[in-house]
């Protein structure tokens, strides 16, 4: 089973004709994703052949949804106008918004949250600066590779785009119900909190990896969770056990200062909760396979 995303969702891209947009919109076309449209109010009424698969161009997300049924946004839109490209998808109403784009402001992405909020949450959002999510065999909104691994057990949420890729082709023998990559920056829509809800309510799911990172406590909020509500097995992995102390490394949001928001810090916690946590990426995978018996 899935979480956020099936073989149904309907899938639209904001900013599909830029040159990013074009290339990920092509791959996830490969990938199985029905993309049903793009939006750029500049070339609507247009269409895009992907290879034989012509893709309409509509002028705003409202008339794509009205046109199609789409139920999910996937955001490629430079920094500048990622804001109101957010707000607008939150205006429709459209269930998902998947925000690719990276090196967005942290005052406009705490604006489109809080907007959200205050339209009361119709439309989940997932980033701003992530990987997005896939659902192996079904469908993949975003940018992570299709083909490194398979349909499984292992459910997974991650901060790191690449710890992604890497953990998901470590265990690809398992393989994955689904994977979701929320981002790194200070300010994100869904978080672990949301992933692990979702993971530990679907009975596909045997298995929960989650992959964090240095700064923040999202880590600690989130073994708190895992303690109170996740009754299948957690294993996890955090990013930065070396990271110098004041300094942001790759993420914006991954800076630690004083004792707070250290590696050390979040694998007790995570511990503490019942959670395996291992040294690196591959003996986290490690860690997942002696779980399973796989």
């Amino acid at each position: 089973m899935a979480i956020f995303l099936t073989k149904d969702s309907k899938v639209i891209v904001q900013g599909m004709t830029g040159a990013t947009g074009m290339k990920h919109t092509k791959l996830m076309l490969a990938d199985g994703t029905n993309i049903v449209g793009g939006v750029n109010p500049r070339k609507a009424g247009t269409s895009v052949d992907f290879d034989g698969t012509e893709v309409p161009v509509f002028g705003s997300v409202a008339e794509a949804m009205e046109k199609t049924g789409a139920d999910v946004s996937v955001l490629f839109v430079p920094p500048a106008f990622a804001k109101a490209a957010v707000v607008e998808a939150i205006d429709a109403e459209i269930p998902l918004a998947v925000v690719i784009t990276e090196g967005i402001a942290v005052h406009d992405s705490a604006a489109f949250w809080a907007y959200a909020g205050s339209k009361g949450n119709k439309t989940r959002i997932i980033g701003p600066n992530c990987p997005g999510l896939i659902t192996p065999g079904q469908s993949n909104a975003g940018i992570i590779p299709g083909d490194i691994t398979k349909p499984g057990r292992i459910g997974l949420v991650s901060k790191s785009g690449t710890l992604t890729y890497q953990m998901m082709y470590e265990l690809r023998d398992i393989g994955f119900s689904s994977a979701v990559g929320i981002g790194g920056d200070p300010v994100i829509g869904t978080t672990h909190i949301d992933a692990l809800a979702a993971f530990e309510a679907d009975p596909e799911t045997d298995l929960i990896v989650m992959i964090g990172e240095i700064g923040g406590d999202a880590e600690e909020r989130a073994a708190d969770f895992i303690a109170k509500n996740v009754t299948k097995p957690v294993v996890g992995y955090v990013a930065g056990f070396t990271a110098p102390e004041g300094k942001t490394m790759g993420h914006a949001g991954a800076i630690v200062s004083g004792s707070s928001g250290t590696a050390a810090a979040k694998k007790e916690a995570l511990e503490a909760a019942g959670v395996k946590v291992g040294k690196t990426p591959t003996e986290t995978a490690k860690l997942a396979r002696e779980i399973l018996g796989g």
